[in-house]
């Protein structure tokens, strides 16, 4: 099986340097055109140039690939509308979207200042809404779409002096769900990464680990999410050095309560065992899927 983008149209946020041009690359390589969007600014997202998003095109055009730059700010509705246009102005459409800019403003909780909030949800969550969502209008009109989302471990599972980037990278998991949801129907497919590499922003918190985690290790997961191959929708992959894995949401068989019982706090103590018991969990796919594990526990 040969995995190619012919006739494909990818944006790419980020993609001046570490995992976004290690996307665009391959992308590009297999046929896709891309826009490489990246601000070229500084790690904490201070600053801006030019030159990042431009050195990825020379490389692709170089090696006879067709690319544009663009160096519009995602954390701005007005910038999100300027890159997909630069997609549809460019190249006739949007078929991908690769939402990989971030930038990092650590500090523990109790110090965190609000600027230091908003600078973090501006670019991680509110930026891959603003691209995605003049994206989505495209998709849906063509009936085809893909998008991968980048979350992360910090947000999924959390991670010390990171509240600001991982309440961004959980909110991004939502907002995949749910245009999975709303995108079935028009052959667009939302999944997530959670990577693991060596980047701009990461290698100074990596250590020795650094050396094992190249970007190139991400790729291979995020060429296939992106291509008409895949048909996975509404999941979420672990990257990183080589190894692959999923990460779901699991829902428990529970406790329920008697019929017509009045629950107390203390019978939620006396159950909760019970409640937390992994054995016999399901993977929800779905919102329904909740429900009718609720309506089959009150039928019983």
């Amino acid at each position: 099986m040969s995995i190619n983008f012919d006739g494909r149209v990818a944006v790419i946020t980020g993609a001046g340097g570490g995992l976004g041009k290690t996307y665009a690359l391959d992308l590009a390589r297999r046929g896709c055109k891309v826009v490489v969007n990246d601000l070229g600014g500084k790690p904490d997202g201070t600053g801006k140039s030019t030159s990042m998003a431009d050195q990825t095109v020379d490389e692709i055009k170089a090696a006879g690939g067709k690319a544009v730059a663009n160096y519009d700010s995602v954390s701005t509705p007005e910038g999100g509308e300027a890159i997909i246009k630069a997609a549809v102005d460019s190249f006739g459409k949007c078929d991908i979207v690769i939402n990989n800019a971030g930038i990092l403003r650590d500090k523990t909780f109790a110090k965190l200042l609000p600027e230091e909030l908003n600078a973090v949800l501006d670019v991680h969550l509110k930026g891959a809404f603003y691209v995605s969502q003049p994206a989505f209008r495209v998709m849906k009109d063509n009936g085809y779409g893909r998008f991968i989302f980048t979350s992360s471990a910090a947000g999924i599972l959390g991670n010390f002096g990171q509240t600001n980037y991982g309440a961004a990278k959980m909110g991004l998991i939502g907002l995949m769900h749910v245009l999975a949801v709303e995108g079935k129907k028009y052959d667009i497919k939302c999944n997530a990464i959670a990577p693991t590499a060596r980047t701009r922003m990461t290698e100074n918190l990596l250590g020795p680990l650094a050396e094992l985690l190249d970007p190139e290790y991400v790729t291979p997961i995020v060429v296939y999410l992106a291509s008409e191959d895949c048909q996975q929708t509404h999941e979420i992959y672990t990257c990183g050095g080589g190894r692959f894995a999923r990460f779901f949401i699991g829902l428990t068989p529970g406790w329920t309560a008697a019929k017509d019982a009045k629950v107390s706090a203390e019978d939620i103590a006396a159950n909760l065992e019970r409640i937390r018991d992994e054995k016999g969990y399901v993977v929800c796919n779905e919102i329904g899927d909740e429900l009718r594990a609720i309506m089959k526990a009150l039928q019983r």
